[in-house]
């Protein structure tokens, strides 16, 4: 699926051209807009109407509240309330930009992000006020939603109207986003995304998907990522759709919200589809409006068990906040794939040591890649791309746009009819007796085991040279890990490679995730095979228990070697 679409915008007479057109487009307009409240004493809706109101309001209040010659950068720490989309709303009609602050962080690094995005102007709530207490924010106003102060603020604006307050007006290229990518490896990098990119991106989904006002988008997504914003509330306002907000992701809560909103379309990241998976299975389950769900990385074995258990499809869509390259699904795209380059673009899979193209990928009867070692490559667009920049980093900028293309920072295999297949983050690669590998593939072969609810895999140095294979795995319910069973699936697969049978097996209650439900592989790296959790390790065909002696024995031979502070890095 194609989510940043700008050239068929440009042929597309009916395409907003800027996100503040699609909030004035509300005005006027009683149909439902907004719906919250169902976790708590039950659910309010707004009329659309209502929702231009609010961000009209907020837009006048944010002209006059930023201090002459500062940057229209606001900052919002907020939960899925009702806030968040009315400053969404505000910034575009005010001209502005909204930088998602991410509430996870914390002390100097969640200073950091509003400091860095030039935020004059912080939103937020009563429950994050703890996470700034101490902070050093110079010149940073910080509004407090849900407060008799805020109230009096925004009282005089009752009556502003779309388009009668912004900083400068808002065209194709106002910046309307400042989105941190997940900054795994070193500072998050700001991602600017304009007004009409994501205008173009929301008319694609909301075109693809056949969004009617009789939709009802759930975000349940924190709305701070670009998921949330640009792949479920965008589409939502170009389709006349309304919103029903979920404050935080809960598994358990899922299909209640469902049914009390009348849901029929959710965006998911991450470990999301596991999560829901892993719920008590109920004689209800497809009792429910959902028709469909779009994310990415729920994989294909969970996908297929997701639409048997709940009836919903799941279509996996590829496309970065960055919108630095897109992958256009179509009709013929087979089990696993994300799709094919879209009409124009040049997308290439390339070794990255190289700077060749990588080899078609090879696939048995059953779909399973057999040459990984020479078909994965990074993903590269070698055409136009719409890639807008990060804020205040050019470096960033120059390793993302080196040699004149833009590098993904995504494993990719294509087979011989131009399909593209995701392989996992360059992060990902591992190098086993110097053979390359990618964590996502070996996913994909551990998901099929039944006892396994959620799994990651992902390097530890070998206590010689290289890396060696390891692998997370959270067990269903009632499940315990049965090492000879576990080894009788392996060998059963026969897409493993002789060199992707996990070396370590850590066994967790519960995957580590950050706050977009992505797997935490820099934690589970740094633990490595020295972690509370039981760890099993393979010698030969069988798996045992990594005891103290071990344990004692293993980290001597990493000493032996000169290896022992890798563990430690």
């Amino acid at each position: 699926m194609r989510t940043t679409t700008a050239r068929d915008a440009e042929s597309d007479a009916g395409a907003p051209r800027t996100v503040a057109e699609l909030i004035a487009r509300q005005w006027g307009d009683h149909r439902p807009g907004l719906k919250y409240g169902a976790e708590a004493a039950g659910v309010t809706v707004l009329s659309r109407h209502r929702t231009a109101r609010e961000a009209a309001a907020r837009a006048a209040l944010l002209v006059d509240l930023l201090p002459p010659g500062a940057q229209p950068h606001v900052g919002v720490l907020l939960d899925n309330t009702p806030e968040f989309p009315f400053w969404l709303g505000a910034a575009a009609l005010a001209g502005a930009a909204v930088a998602g602050i991410n509430p996870t962080r914390r002390g100097p690094e969640l200073a950091r992000d509003i400091l860095h995005t030039d935020c004059r102007i912080l939103v937020t709530e009563p429950a994050h006020l703890p996470l700034l207490r101490g902070l050093d924010l110079p010149g940073v106003r910080i509004l407090v939603t849900g407060t008799e102060e805020y109230e009096a603020l925004l009282a005089p604006y009752a009556g502003a109207k779309p388009g009668e307050a912004s900083v400068t007006p808002p065209g194709p290229d106002s910046r309307l986003l400042l989105y941190f990518t997940s900054g795994s490896t070193g500072a998050p990098k700001a991602a600017i995304c304009t007004q009409g990119r994501l205008a173009a991106a929301g008319h694609s989904l909301a075109r693809s998907f056949s969004v009617t006002p009789d939709d009802v988008h759930y975000v349940c997504m924190p709305l701070f990522h670009g998921n949330a914003v640009i792949a479920d509330w965008l589409p939502a306002l170009c389709g006349a759709a309304a919103v029903a907000l979920r404050p935080r992701f809960s598994a358990s809560a899922f299909l209640d919200d469902v049914r009390d909103y009348g849901a029929t379309y959710f965006t998911y990241v991450g470990r999301a589809v596991q999560y829901l998976l892993a719920t008590e299975p109920r004689p209800d389950d497809r009792d429910h409006p959902l028709r469909l769900g779009f994310g990415t990385e729920a994989g294909a074995v969970d996908a297929a068990r997701f639409a048997e258990r709940f009836g919903v499809r799941l279509v996996e869509g590829y496309g970065a906040t960055e919108g630095g390259a897109s992958v256009q699904r179509t009709p013929d795209t087979p089990p696993g794939a994300l799709g094919r380059a879209g009409a124009g673009d040049d997308l290439a899979v390339i070794d990255a040591e190289t700077g060749r193209v990588c080899p078609p990928a090879l696939l048995d009867a059953e779909g399973r890649l057999t040459n990984g070692d020479e078909a994965i490559g990074e993903l590269v667009n070698r055409g136009r791309s719409l890639f807008e920049g990060y804020w205040r980093n050019p470096e960033a900028e120059a390793a993302r746009t080196r040699d004149g293309w833009y590098w993904t920072g995504d494993l990719f295999f294509r087979d011989p009819d131009g399909f593209l297949y995701f392989a996992g983050r360059t992060d990902d690669r591992l190098r086993v007796d110097s053979e390359n590998l990618a964590a996502a593939v070996i996913e994909n072969v551990l998901a099929r085991w039944d006892a396994a609810a959620a799994v990651a895999v992902y390097a530890v140095p070998d206590e010689v040279a290289g890396d060696q294979v390891m692998a997370a795995l959270a067990l269903r319910e009632g499940a315990d890990f049965d090492p000879e069973a576990f080894a009788a699936f392996l060998a059963a697969q026969p897409d493993l490679g002789t060199k992707m049978a996990p070396r370590y097996v850590r066994i967790l209650r519960a995957m580590p995730v950050t706050a977009t439900n992505k797997v935490h592989r820099v934690a589970l790296r740094r633990a490595g095979f020295r972690c509370p959790d039981p760890v099993w390790l393979r010698t030969g065909t069988e798996y045992r228990p990594l005891d103290a002696p071990t344990l004692d024995a293993l980290l001597a031979a990493y000493e032996t070697q000169g290896r022992r502070d890798l563990l430690d890095r």
